[in-house]
């Protein structure tokens, strides 16, 4: 009789099951965190009262029905749009200019057929620089540069490309590490040069699968705005923070109906844009 293997699906199942577990212990029987306290009578009014708020109950003039209000929010939508492009541009730039050496098969020289050693210096370079661009957070990237700069769309745009620019690099490298090298070897076998590798090897095999981290990418930073926007990076996200602060609930709903828009736009050219590149 055979001995049953254990399967990694079984594995991840139990681990989940046993983490969960844990999960649970520590907040009720440590914490001793009570899930009841969440639904306490004054936490309930504090909800109703906030979501009545956002809904214009008991308010004369809604700012989401108001003409001026609308102008605003257009033009703080326009300027957010405007801030999330940028990043995304910022981070894509830097990205294609440090990808290539971020591939583990191109500093090994499996790819290209080529070995050379100081690839594996700029490999590690480029690879720890990935590390420390997505190991801190947006809103701290915006905190430092804003406190260098005056406040404004650019310096969101940087923090957020700043970000932005490791993630997408580690994805990146990771779809050219992945690449089939046999079409790549026979290049660099019938002569072709690094540059020719480049152009008619690697980046017509990847470009679909970048267009897809970048679009993913750009959708998460326009998200994403709303964060840098609380410490002065100026757009939807510097209204919504001045909104919470004054109890304008009516104004939080315009920002929310735009940034739903926003999200919505975004979704579509993305969806268009993959389909052209199939």
């Amino acid at each position: 009789m055979k001995k049953r293997k254990f399967t990694f699906v079984q594995f991840s199942i139990l681990f989940a099951i046993l983490l969960t577990a844990g999960s649970w212990f520590f907040i009720i029987g440590i914490e001793k965190a009570s899930i009841t306290e969440l639904f306490s009578q004054n936490n309930l009014e504090y909800a109703g009262k906030f979501f009545k708020g956002l809904f214009g109950v008991g308010e004369k003039d809604p700012a989401f029905l108001q003409k001026d209000s609308w102008e605003h929010a257009a033009k703080l939508t326009a300027e957010t749009l405007q801030m999330s492009i940028m990043a995304i541009g910022f981070a894509t730039m830097t990205m294609f200019l440090t990808v290539i050496p971020a591939a583990r098969n191109v500093a090994e020289g499996s790819l290209t057929l080529s070995k050379k050693w100081y690839r594996w210096i700029s490999f590690g370079v480029v690879r720890v620089s990935y590390i420390f661009s997505r190991a801190i957070p947006e809103l701290v990237w915006a905190m430092i540069i804003i406190f260098i700069f005056k406040p404004g769309i650019l310096p969101g745009a940087v923090a957020l490309a700043l970000h932005n620019f490791g993630i997408l690099g580690k994805l990146c490298a990771e779809v050219i590490e992945d690449l089939d090298s046999r079409p790549i070897r026979n290049l660099a076998a019938s002569g072709a040069g690094r540059a020719q590798i480049l152009l008619y090897g690697v980046l017509p095999a990847v470009l679909p699968q970048f267009l897809s981290y970048i679009l993913y990418r750009w959708e998460v930073i326009m998200r994403t705005t709303i964060v840098v926007g609380f410490v002065g990076a100026g757009g939807l996200g510097h209204q919504f923070k001045l909104s919470m602060s004054f109890f304008h609930h009516t104004e939080i709903s315009l920002i929310l109906i735009c940034y739903l828009i926003l999200v919505t736009i975004a979704d579509y050219v993305s969806e268009k844009s993959r389909r052209f590149v199939k």
